[in-house]
């Protein structure tokens, strides 16, 4: 499994209740794009319409080569791939109070290219500070741990 990309910044804002691994409709101007690394997760995020999930604000550049002959959206709405029973478990965790879907990887799978997504409630304030505080003490025991000083 070799990650594309990842949303860093999903772990920050919320704690991350359960993970899913669902796939992704894409063009083929979008997947030689992914494959060279031009995409971002930085304000995606997943809702669903219709009894089907979909990927929201994820920006794919567009593929360079290509031509004139594929112009789409950047950011436009990209299905994702699962089965029912995942996505009627889904919806019912997310009509709960402070549940959402959060993109929080893309990555390939052998050969196809997968979407990582997390059911997740959002963290409050002082749920980030203490975040930072142990991150921090983390970080300076591994400097102690390695030899250096404090």
């Amino acid at each position: 499994m070799k990650i594309i990309v990842e949303n860093r910044e999903a772990r920050y804002e919320y704690f991350v209740e359960d993970d899913f691994e669902a796939g992704i409709s894409l063009d083929g101007g979008e997947v030689k794009s992914i494959r060279a690394g031009n995409v971002s997760l930085k304000d995606a995020y997943c809702s669903i319409y219709n009894g089907e999930l979909y990927i929201k604000g994820m920006h794919v550049a567009v593929y360079n080569k290509i031509g004139g002959y594929n112009v789409k959206d950047s950011r436009r709405d990209r299905k994702l791939l699962m089965h029912k029973s995942e996505i009627n478990r889904l919806i019912g965790k997310v009509n709960e109070k402070g549940y959402t879907i959060v993109p929080l990887k893309l990555y390939f799978k052998q050969s196809l290219i997968k979407v990582g997504i997390g059911l997740c409630k959002g963290k409050h304030t002082y749920d980030k500070k203490q975040t930072i505080k142990e991150r921090d003490l983390s970080r300076e025991a591994e400097r102690y741990v390695k030899g250096g000083s404090i």
